[in-house]
């Protein structure tokens, strides 16, 4: 019994560091430039700025936070890129057509 319960408190504590340290994960296997169109927009909000966050800082090899707004208006343009992308494949990288990630 004393095992049953003490597997049942250390998985529960595993599974409350897994949450806690979600957006740390989630940060570090976001693909940035490379995440496809399909995948941008399946996001919440709160992923898709950290997903476009990691994008510029791929495209600017600078590992400082962005401005807030270079991430708003970058989140603006791919936005409006894959939503009018026939081809949901594309890459998010691939919206830098106002040239505003630079």
């Amino acid at each position: 019994m004393n095992t049953a319960r003490w597997t049942a408190v250390a998985a529960a504590a595993l599974a409350a560091t897994l949450l806690s340290g979600c957006s740390d994960v989630e940060k570090a296997l976001n693909k940035g430039g490379d995440t496809t169109c399909s995948d941008y927009l399946a996001q919440n909000a709160d992923t898709q700025r950290v997903t476009i966050t990691k994008f510029i800082k791929q495209q600017t090899g600078n590992d400082h936070e962005p401005p807030g707004t270079q991430v708003d208006l970058s989140m603006a343009a791919v936005q409006s890129l894959c939503q009018v992308q026939a081809n949901k494949d594309t890459q998010i990288k691939n919206a830098n057509l106002l040239g505003i990630l630079h």
